[in-house]
């Protein structure tokens, strides 16, 4: 069993960078399209594991390969996933290659190479590749320059096939789950799982786990609601649901709820918590959709400014202009505004951007997303300007 296993995933190209391009479609889309999915499927198994970029931004080499590193140390424990997409000269070449790097051994690229033909893609080969200038190097320097971690580059199909692409937007799916199951068995990796025993439903294993029918379905891939006596199911990490949460060294009220997409006030409510102080080992109640107060949205009444509603919700004039993005003080009845949190606001709610500064950056400095850090300050693209004030 291996549980220290940590994955990151890297959606190659980006931004400026289109990677390979072929019939009306580009690589850098379809990368970070079986990225993103890929990342939802490790954090739904309990695997620790992030994304080396998570919208369309153009990253150089040497960025790339510091986040690798910056996201769970230089460590052979961490699994590093490059996805790609192929291109040839010729019309007729298909298919899934899976090249590993110098350092390593072929049985994690030789079982994602194995699964992806199971889940039916056509395979190719898994092989290591060689810089011509040096041939005791790695060609590609997502292997070259990542120390000890174990990386995998992934080239699902050729996008200038349009059979072939057109397999892999179809089934992306199909594939990321392939692969995902590679690293599983290659590591040995504890995930959980339940066998169907007579009588059961997935209403009735879902209450037993605490989980939700809806995530057991999404989780393997069921279409229906029917299972069969000796059926295995994954069965979701509990702490990536709505459930319970077991308090950890390091973590604070403001880092749980920014986890699991919550305030520090609704885990406060919900836990009968009468100040901020944790303890570690403490068990604590994850708010579902249906506990979560409303207290953070206020809709606009006759006779109100913002300074009563600041007056009212303990926090700042600015704190709420700088929350709903509002250039001056006027507002309208029927107007719905974002409320800061009362123990948040104030002292480092606010971000100057600095040279050299990006989204991913500022979120990983601050224990948060990047599109926590957008849907916070509305912006729509990751551009960002020196100078410029983040909510953070």
């Amino acid at each position: 069993m291996n549980d220290k296993i940590k994955v990151v995933i890297d959606a190659g190209h980006g931004g400026t960078d289109p990677g390979a391009v072929g019939n009306d479609l580009k690589e850098k889309d379809i990368t970070l399209m079986i990225s993103k999915y890929m990342l939802e499927r490790f954090k739904e198994l309990g695997i620790p594991a992030t994304l080396i970029r998570s919208s369309d931004e153009t990253i150089s080499p040497t960025e790339r390969v510091k986040r690798v590193l910056d996201a769970y140390g230089n460590d052979p424990n961490v699994i590093v996933i490059s996805n790609h997409i192929n291109s040839a000269a010729t019309q007729g070449a298909q298919g899934a290659e899976v090249i590993y790097a110098l350092r390593n051994d072929s049985t994690l690229a030789r079982n994602i190479l194995k699964n992806l033909g199971n889940a039916g893609q056509i395979t190719r080969s898994y092989y290591q590749k060689r810089l011509p200038s040096d041939q005791t190097k790695d060609y590609y320097f997502i292997m070259r320059n990542t120390g000890n971690t174990q990386p995998v580059l992934i080239e699902y199909g050729f996008i200038n096939n349009k059979t072939d692409i057109q397999r892999v937007v179809n089934n992306y799916k199909k594939y990321v789950n392939a692969v995902v199951d590679a690293v599983v068995e290659t590591f040995n990796i504890n995930t959980n799982t339940y066998t169907v025993k007579a009588g059961d439903s997935l209403w009735s294993i879902a209450q037993k786990f605490n989980t939700t029918v809806n995530d057991l379905k999404r989780l393997n891939n069921l279409n229906s609601n029917i299972i069969t006596i000796g059926q295995v199911l994954k069965i979701p990490n509990s702490n990536d649901n709505t459930g319970n949460y077991v308090v950890k060294s390091g973590d604070t009220l403001w880092s749980i709820a920014n986890k699991y997409n919550t305030t520090v006030n609704d885990l406060k409510r919900l836990n009968n918590l009468t100040s901020d102080q944790l303890s570690i080992g403490q068990t604590l109640k994850i708010p579902t959709s249906g506990d979560i107060s409303e207290s953070n949205i206020y809709t606009v009444k006759a006779g109100d400014s913002l300074w009563s509603i600041a007056q009212q919700f303990n926090v700042s004039v600015d704190d709420i202009k700088q929350l709903n993005n509002l250039k001056n003080n006027i507002i309208t009845i029927g107007q719905m505004l974002k409320i800061p949190n009362s123990s948040n606001s104030g002292v480092g709610r606010v971000y100057i951007v600095q040279k050299g500064d990006s989204l991913w950056s500022i979120a990983q400095k601050y224990n948060t997303t990047v599109d926590n850090l957008r849907r916070i300050n509305n912006l729509t693209s990751d551009v960002l300007t020196i100078g410029q004030k983040l909510f953070v």
